[in-house]
């Protein structure tokens, strides 16, 4: 700018020509390396999988399956694997912004559940609309509610610890053995969603006794997705600091 050239080369101008009338050096500038996107693929792909999979578990939970002879929430199957997402987020974005992520996902959860409901009020097409088995899903009576808001509030409470949990062994303990970062803070956080979530949603309105079977069942199943789910954080690198 204003005749001057701007020269990149490391050290020294790589200087093309210079004239015999002893005009200045003609510098030939570097090419300048590509802008580096503040949004690296892995944190937009793991970001993305995590809201993802909340999102999933927790509408496929409106279906209650027999697995084992024992009655189980078909989101259980997909949830755990939100646990190792997280350990992931944490490892790309860092601790703050996964905190962030955290809430982010519940209240896109508490958005949908609230769109939804809203959709059982609209009047159904009398062809195809299916309106009685959309409202029969979506409609936030008191249980239903109190299932929604239990789940969300599982969520954000284990996956907060989860992280804590993750921060500290990466930090007092040890940067290497990443399989056992993830197994330790997954068995904290598994327990904590299950409880919170087995209490909350249907503790007082189902015998105590299959209250505890739900949360023992849904810890058993949980740990058994997180411990398959582990290979998941090898596919991201560490940060230099946690």
């Amino acid at each position: 700018m204003g005749g001057r050239k701007q020269i990149t080369s490391v050290g020294r101008a790589d200087v093309s020509s210079v004239s015999a009338a002893g005009k200045a050096p003609v510098a030939t500038a570097a090419r300048s390396p590509a802008r580096r996107t503040p949004f690296p693929f892995a944190a937009v792909t793991v970001v993305s999988a995590y809201i993802a999979a909340q999102m999933l578990a927790d509408v496929a939970s409106l279906k209650i399956g027999i697995v084992a002879g024992l009655a189980v929430d078909m989101g259980t199957f997909i949830y755990p694997i939100t646990f190792t997402l997280r350990d992931m987020a944490h490892k790309v974005i860092g601790r703050s912004a996964t905190r962030r992520l955290i809430v982010l996902a519940a209240l896109i959860n508490l958005f949908m559940a609230g769109y939804l409901w809203l959709c059982t009020l609209a009047p159904s097409d009398p062809v195809g609309g299916r309106g009685d088995a959309f409202r029969a899903l979506f409609a936030l009576d008191g249980r239903l509610l109190r299932i929604v808001l239990a789940s969300i509030v599982a969520e954000i409470v284990s996956q907060m610890a989860n992280t804590e949990v993750f921060q500290w062994f990466a930090t007092r303990v040890s940067r290497r053995h990443q399989w056992a970062r993830t197994l330790l803070s997954n068995s904290v956080a598994v327990p904590l969603d299950s409880v919170v979530f087995g209490i909350g949603a249907f503790g007082g309105n189902a015998p105590w006794r299959t209250v505890g079977e739900i949360i023992v069942f849904n810890i058993a199943v949980k740990m058994a997705v997180t411990v398959l789910s582990i290979p998941l954080v090898y596919t991201v690198p560490d940060p230099e600091n946690f």
